[in-house]
């Protein structure tokens, strides 16, 4: 019976043509419009790391009090100072907790027909590659001893490796960074988790990926200078030293805290750090801490952009009101058919069988729209870049699941517009037609 139904509708698609045309192209508009923002949506606001999101966390420590908070809410900075992260990490209260922060490194390559260039990199704990799964290729990441150790080792990305030692296995070989040998010791395979929830406040939430990775402890043994946000309530002075023991924030960090009860034992903990710099006379106001899960975190910072809703909701309502077209021009081509319905009803159709037929010939329409609206959707992706910025644009991406999707929308939006014009052609009295006609 669907073949029979479906040919029916496809012959009365045809007797149409200009009819089927408009609703094809209300359906594949509206669907592409909407799949196209979507795409941009759904990259983000993905969850970076669904696995371990609910257990990784920002603690948030208030160093500057109320009177220079960042803003009105009574916040504390979405950095850490120096002087904190140590004492953080010292007393490891966490499963794994790293401090990190971002660095730029001049790269001098062994083949001399290279030349130098630069990569941003980050300094930070060995627990940071367990902590946020970081893939590897290649060897492992550094051990606690060597953070301790302020040694000269690197983990590299895959990117560079391919660059440097054609996608050999490096783990042994050194590589120079800002004129310094280190010893690499793990290629990472390609990580680049979007949004970038580990450094949001650089960041913004999306970069390339990282290619290089060493001791947080010999960054700034090194002196390293930070390449992100660096935000002083008061002027710290002049020198390495008076920077990083001022109350200047510029370090992220991240725990691990596996359980529910963990994570409130250290707020706990946070809240009787932050009471204990009170009492020596560092802090003049009571403990203000926070402690934020990975989407907490991204929700906080508003990492999905402004213009991504907006643009969403816009083209749902664009396609609401293609829908309400379609809602329109079928009701007209069904009505134009009352004479037809009449005499199947006469001939013993029932109501079922009507409805069957004509939302049969709604989903093929759906369909028709929907490979329209796939053409279409794929210009858009390439087209985002106009409205949103490159980092984000290269997100969006016309994957299986979109394409699925955008068939999938096209198909049922369409058959639910039939259903009022399917309902009131399936009221037609038959006695009535046959005797007007």
């Amino acid at each position: 019976m669907f073949a029979y139904y479906l040919q029916l509708g496809l012959r009365s698609l045809r007797k149409n043509p200009l009819l089927t045309l408009l609703m094809v192209l209300a359906i594949g508009c509206g669907v592409a419009a909407s799949m196209t923002t979507y795409s941009v949506f759904r990259a983000t606001s993905n969850n970076p790391i669904p696995q371990k999101s609910s257990q990784l966390y920002v603690p948030q420590i208030d160093n500057w009090g109320p009177d220079v908070g960042p803003d009105a809410k009574g916040e504390p900075p979405n950095a850490m100072t120096y002087t904190d992260a140590v004492n953080l990490m010292r007393d490891k209260r966490a499963k794994r907790q790293t401090a990190l922060y971002p660095t730029q490194m001049s790269i001098v390559p062994t083949d001399a027909s290279m030349l130098p260039f630069r990569e941003t990199s980050y300094g930070w704990y060995a627990d940071a590659f367990g902590m946020f799964d970081v893939p590897f290729l290649y060897g492992h990441a550094w051990s606690a001893s060597e953070d301790d150790a302020h040694a000269a080792v690197a983990v590299i990305g895959k990117a560079l490796n391919d660059k440097l030692f054609n996608g050999r296995n490096s783990v042994g070989q050194n590589v120079n960074l800002n004129g310094r040998d280190y010893r690499i010791v793990g290629v990472a395979d390609r990580w680049n988790p979007e949004p970038v929830f580990y450094d949001v406040i650089n960041t913004n939430g999306f970069d390339d990926p990282i290619q290089v990775f060493i001791p947080f402890t010999r960054a700034v043994e090194l002196q390293t200078p930070t390449n992100g946000n660096n935000n002083c309530s008061h002027d710290p002075g002049k020198g390495w030293d008076s920077w990083i023991h001022s109350e200047c924030v510029w370090v992220g960090f991240w725990v691990e805290l596996p359980t529910r009860s963990e994570a409130d034992a250290y707020h706990q903990y946070l809240n009787g750090y932050s009471a204990e710099q009170q009492r020596s006379g560092r802090f003049r106001w009571a403990p203000n801490t926070r402690l934020r899960n990975v989407t907490e975190w991204l929700e906080y910072q508003k990492v999905v952009p402004q213009e991504a809703k907006v643009s969403l909701l816009v083209s749902l309502g664009f396609l609401l009101i293609c829908l309400v077209n379609t809602v329109g021009l079928l009701l007209a081509k069904f009505m134009r058919r009352s004479s037809e319905i009449g005499v199947r009803r006469a001939l013993g159709a029932t109501r079922k069988e009507i409805y069957i037929q004509f939302l049969i010939e709604a989903a093929a329409i759906g369909l028709a729209g929907g490979v329209l609206g796939l053409l279409l959707t794929g210009i858009g992706v390439m087209g985002v870049s106009l409205v949103f910025e490159p980092d984000i644009a290269k997100l969006a991406t016309l994957d299986v699941s979109l394409v699925l999707l955008t068939m999938l929308v096209a198909i049922l939006a369409t058959v639910l517009a039939a259903f009022y014009p399917t309902w009131r052609a399936a009221q037609v009295q038959p006695a009535w037609q046959l005797k007007s006609n």
